[in-house]
């Protein structure tokens, strides 16, 4: 099934929903069918055009969360032995550490490698060379 037509087969009970209202406000209320007949088109056209808005959403291949973080930096908030919290994009995500016979640090950098589940497998980050005080810029002497 494509993508197309599962957003489509989702918007179908909204649209039967909202011509069974118009139709209950053409009897209460004495809507002009052409009116709700209008109302009801508008409201396709809508949902036509938020369609590659939201298309990704419902892409059968589209990654979890947890998958969209691997190879991204973090830091172990808690020692990782080898189960424990790291921070990710300012979330805290339970974590493997990867060897688990390497227990990670609090505070340490870690890399995301694979994820399982909601579970990040990580593996501590080599910190970035440090600078020598003549590489640092002028404002930060």
């Amino acid at each position: 099934m494509t993508t197309f037509t599962r957003y489509t087969l989702l918007q179908v009970p909204s649209w039967l929903l909202l011509a069974l209202l118009l139709i209950g406000l053409h009897h209460w209320i004495a809507l002009s069918p052409w009116v709700a007949i209008g109302l009801l088109a508008l409201w396709v056209v809508k949902d036509f055009l938020l369609y590659p808005f939201v298309r990704s959403a419902y892409e059968p291949s589209a990654q979890s969360a947890s998958k969209q973080l691997i190879g991204t930096q973090g830091i172990a908030r808690e020692r990782l032995a080898p189960h424990g919290y790291v921070q990710v994009r300012g979330e805290l995500w339970r974590a493997i550490a990867e060897p688990p016979d390497r227990p990670i640090l609090p505070g340490t950098p870690i890399r995301v490698r694979d994820a399982d589940g909601l579970t990040l497998i990580v593996s501590a980050d080599s910190p970035p060379a440090a600078r020598s005080p003549a590489q640092e810029p002028p404002s930060a002497r």
